[in-house]
């Protein structure tokens, strides 16, 4: 292969497909197409989560497919009125732990629906695992809310006094 030779001549005496680096001739029986493409610098689009599809049929109206959203976050919104509102005794509690289950329920949707529409919004074990650890750190701090706490942990008291002088 001397510096003359042109790249068909060279696709021809090499083995089919040609070398690493070097393009196919197209007009080659048995040479695969180049796989090499160019990126955009700007991205175009983003492929949906695993899940990510309607929860209903397509032709169900807009709030029926996406029914797993709306249901968390129906009842995330009730739960900051109760506190808001604060209407009775230990309202704050109890709306927060109304916050905290709407966010476990989301957990175990996005576990046991294989399309739950707009809730999707990354993988699936991420979406459960988020979900899922906020939703019970904010039970078990709206159980431990002071005064009168309903969940009582002896060690995390033990550290608390260790911090405090």
């Amino acid at each position: 292969m001397g510096a003359g030779t042109s790249a068909g001549a060279d696709a021809a005496e090499e083995p089919a497909g040609g070398g690493a680096d070097e393009p196919v001739a197209e007009g080659d029986g048995d040479a695969a197409p180049s796989t090499s493409r160019r990126f955009p610098t700007v991205t175009q689009d983003t492929a949906r989560p695993e899940g990510g599809g309607r929860a209903a049929p397509g032709d169900a109206p807009a709030p029926a497919r996406q029914w797993p959203l709306l249901t968390v976050l129906g009842a995330t919104g009730l739960g900051l009125l109760i506190v808001g509102l604060d209407p009775f005794d230990e309202a704050f509690r109890y709306g927060t732990i109304l916050i905290g289950v709407a966010l476990i329920t989301g957990a175990i949707l996005r576990r046991v629906m294989p399309s739950v529409g707009m809730l999707a919004v990354r993988s699936r074990f991420t979406d459960m695992v988020t979900y899922g650890l906020l939703g019970v750190v904010i039970v078990l701090l709206s159980l431990m809310t002071q005064p009168k706490p309903w969940l009582e942990i002896p060690f995390l008291e033990d550290v608390v006094h260790s911090t405090v002088p």
